[in-house]
């Protein structure tokens, strides 16, 4: 059954809403990632945050809030009218909400311990159900009083990736007619100085695949499909997933759980490699990372494919990254444009050589992968194009 893309709602450092990041996307603007201190102790750390004021949650809600939750109130706001609409249309309890996040209300809850422990009682504003990784999906089901599945994949750096692909299924096996997915994640400081800890952090803009690379930057976003049976001009039409379980958090450096991946993707698309006009890598800009991902990519393309990371325009969001990057396929297909590799063009000479997508390329074939990769080799690869 084909998986109609039928609306997209987005937030990230590049802007709120499709006009906003489509143009900073396209243009190659890294404006949104900017130096703050404060996240991680005696470092000064580039990050990709969403600036201003986010809408607040409605009063009745009020215990459920957090900022994960506030930035997915904004991406399910820019669809709300497509969202009644499939309300009106199929009944509550046939639309469902799957979505991928690493940190939920993780931020709020280590505010409120730490309160705790200096206090001795917890401030009044905070509620445990914030914390549970469950917490955004149970939000957004109280807000549109749904009554389908509801929950939250949490596989690190795949989680909104396979959030789609759990979508899909839930369409496939005629358990909804229409399922809201994606994924968020917001900036704090648990996941920054974890990763500071695994020494993966650059004080610089992450420069991806480049020889010069040495890290990681975080980033915050939402990102909102309203998936349905209902035709649309978009779908996803294939994904792939696979698990080499190399280590808990290195990559396998073959790359075969990357290339199994996309493999699969392909076979599930029924398409052939040739037929893929553009590739948005994972591309974190870490050595082990970028060297597997290359080598896979080099093995599936010989004859090479457009491709770039983006995490230079909006850092790594983690459990939102998937959805994110599939997004920008999508605003891709709608654009007719790629969205540009960002990096110093200093090519590492270990690593095979990709053909990189710069600013102004457009699109010519319209089937689009996209690849996430997350700790403990859990490796997924979409592809969105025009429906069939």
């Amino acid at each position: 059954m084909t998986a109609y893309l039928n609306a997209l709602g987005i937030i990230c450092a590049l802007g709120r809403g499709q006009q906003q990041v489509r143009r900073n996307l396209f243009a190659g603007d890294c404006s949104g990632m900017r130096a703050e201190s404060g996240w991680v102790p005696e470092r000064v750390l580039p990050v990709c945050s969403v600036p201003g004021e986010l809408a607040p949650l409605p009063p009745h809600l009020a215990q459920q809030n957090s900022r994960n939750n506030q930035l997915l109130l904004e991406a399910a706001l820019q669809i709300e009218g497509p969202i009644q609409q499939a309300i009106q249309t199929f009944g509550a309890s046939r639309i469902g909400i799957v979505l991928g996040t690493s940190t939920s209300g993780i931020d709020e809850a280590s505010r409120g311990i730490a309160h705790y422990l200096q206090q001795g009682q917890f401030p009044e504003d905070y509620d445990y159900r914030q914390q549970e990784l469950g917490a955004p999906a149970n939000f957004l089901a109280d807000w549109l009083q749904l009554s389908g599945p509801a929950y939250v994949i949490s596989t690190a750096c795949t989680s909104s990736a396979r959030a789609m692909m759990s979508a899909r299924r839930l369409l496939d096996l005629g358990l909804c007619d229409a399922v809201l997915c994606g994924g968020v994640d917001s900036l704090c400081k648990l996941t920054l100085n974890g990763f500071t800890s695994l020494e993966a952090v650059s004080s610089e803009r992450c420069n991806p695949f480049s020889v010069n690379r040495n890290g990681i930057n975080i980033g915050e976003a939402a990102v909102l499909f309203l998936m349905s049976k209902t035709p649309a001009p978009i779908a996803l039409l294939g994904s792939g997933a696979s698990c080499d379980a190399h280590h808990i958090s290195a990559p396998e450096p073959t790359g075969k759980g990357a290339l199994q991946a996309m493999s699969k993707a392909l076979a599930n698309a029924k398409l052939a490699p040739e037929q893929i006009g553009y590739l948005n890598l994972h591309g974190t800009a870490t050595q082990h990372n970028d060297a597997m991902e290359s080598l896979a990519v080099a093995t599936l393309f010989p004859a090479g494919v457009a491709c770039s990371s983006t995490k230079p325009m909006t850092g790594h969001t983690l459990g939102a990254a998937g959805a994110l990057e599939a997004a920008f396929c999508w605003l891709s297909l709608v654009e007719g444009m790629l969205a540009p590799h960002i990096w110093d063009g200093q090519a590492d000479p270990a690593l095979p050589a990709l053909r990189w997508a710069k600013v102004g390329d457009t699109l010519e074939k319209r089937c689009l992968m996209s690849n996430s990769f997350a700790f403990g080799g859990n490796n997924v690869s979409l592809i969105i194009g025009d429906a069939p």
